[in-house]
């Protein structure tokens, strides 16, 4: 029997969205705290990565989906799976390659000759933190997959919708150094990523204990002890969602983003997602900082990480070897900040 085009979703999703229905929304202080001990146990093991982990956690807390470009052997797929698991997510790694197809992605019907019945398979997608390492490897039709995943929290398989568990965050990996067997990610799908981080290497001391943290383990995977769980998670998403933001600072998010547009090394510039996502992170930030409230360092802190990838240059910028993080970095030393910053802000100042 052929599937239907009625919306379905798997008894596991329906049980965790049930399960989160109703979540008091944490506090401030305890996002902060806990927030805090992910970060510590995290960096247990993942090492001169900071300000990106950082960032990153407060993506996952803005409920945004990250994506890592750098070099290989960086310690990124280390990283996510770190996350994942100081967090309380369920965690599933997909090697991108050339043949990969959606399918392998998303899942597929499958025929059942005891029953008469295609019944569906979930892919690794579905799952609450999922890695797709080196996914330029993959053909376009492929990283289309995880579009709607990405952007609406479910699959559409053969005419109907599965809805995926929540949380349910994506974290990517890229290689920008190597171009045969890849294929550039369209600009739709770097838009849904909330953040690009560059890791960088270590410095000599950081990569020093690398290597001396692998003797004193014994063996090759490092593991990291959750702080939280999925309901938990929530809870603290739910916390950061409380937080209201100040109009001058949102106005401020907003000049950034028009101010790529109009950048003489810039063709087409960040969309009012951009903005959207430089408040979301920047909020993010201040909540894991223990305040209730965005101050104008935060925004400037995240503006790279959120605007970069979102930026098409002209072919004389590209040519001429401006980066977009540039154009980024020139756009935030120009726009004033905001006149003002909260009342709340105004009061706590020394």
């Amino acid at each position: 029997m052929i599937p239907d085009s009625r919306t379905d979703t798997t008894t596991t999703t329906a049980a965790t969205a049930a399960a989160a229905d109703g979540l008091a929304p944490l506090p401030v202080a305890e996002v902060a705290r806990l927030g805090a001990e992910v970060l510590e146990r995290v960096e247990s093991v993942v090492v001169g990565m900071r300000e990106p982990l950082h960032i990153a956690l407060a993506t996952v807390l803005a409920g945004g989906h990250v994506l890592f470009e750098d070099v290989p052997g960086l310690g990124k797929t280390l990283a996510a799976r770190s996350i994942a698991s100081a967090v309380g997510l369920d965690f599933r790694r997909l090697q991108c390659t050339p043949d990969l197809l959606p399918s392998d992605i998303t899942g597929s019907f499958v025929y059942v000759p005891s029953t008469a019945e295609f019944e569906f398979r979930p892919g690794p997608v579905f799952t609450g933190l999922f890695l797709a390492d080196e996914i330029n490897r993959t053909s376009p039709k492929t990283q289309s997959a995880l579009l709607e995943a990405m952007a609406e929290g479910q699959v559409s398989v053969e005419g109907r919708s599965f809805a995926l568990p929540r949380p349910f965050h994506v974290v990517a990996t890229a290689n920008p150094i190597e171009s045969e067997g890849t294929y550039a990610l369209p600009e739709a799908q770097l838009d849904r990523f909330m953040v690009r981080l560059g890791v960088g290497y270590p410095d000599a001391d950081g990569e020093a204990r690398v290597l001396l943290a692998r003797v004193a383990r014994r063996h090759e995977v490092a593991t990291v002890e959750p702080v939280t769980d999925a309901r938990t998670l929530l809870a603290m998403q739910a916390g950061v969602e409380r937080v209201d933001v100040d109009p001058d600072i949102a106005a401020y998010c907003v000049a950034l983003a028009a101010a790529t547009r109009r950048h003489r090394s810039v063709e087409v510039g960040a969309s009012p997602r951009g903005s959207q996502g430089l408040l979301l992170v920047a909020r993010a930030l201040a909540v894991l900082a223990g305040r209730d409230f965005v101050i104008p360092d935060d925004v400037k802190r995240v503006a790279v990480p959120v605007l970069a990838h979102r930026l098409t240059l002209t072919v004389q910028a590209w040519t001429s070897g401006v980066s977009a993080s540039q154009v980024v970095l020139e756009v935030v030393s120009s726009v004033p900040g905001p006149p003002a910053v909260g009342v709340r802000e105004r009061e706590t100042a020394p």
